[in-house]
């Protein structure tokens, strides 16, 4: 089995989102759910009116390796 050390590479996924609340948790759990663990996963909510930044927070308060960039007004 592949172990890792502080020497494995820090792998970064951004994902960029825009009104997914309905699929930005699957996808985030998706990812998290990964055999490689040295990982980050930046989200860029680009001003979702709907309810993804909620979520992406709920989820953030589980695992410290989702970030969560916010613009204020869709770009």
């Amino acid at each position: 089995m592949y172990m890792e050390s502080k020497n494995t590479p820090l792998v970064s996924v951004v994902t960029p989102v825009y009104n997914r609340g309905q699929f930005v948790q699957r996808a985030l759990f998706s990812a998290l759910r990964q055999e490689y663990q040295n990982m980050e996963f930046i989200v860029v909510d680009d001003g979702s009116t709907d309810d993804t930044k909620q979520i992406i927070l709920s989820i953030q308060d589980q695992d410290k390796r989702v970030i969560l960039i916010e613009n204020t007004k869709n770009q």
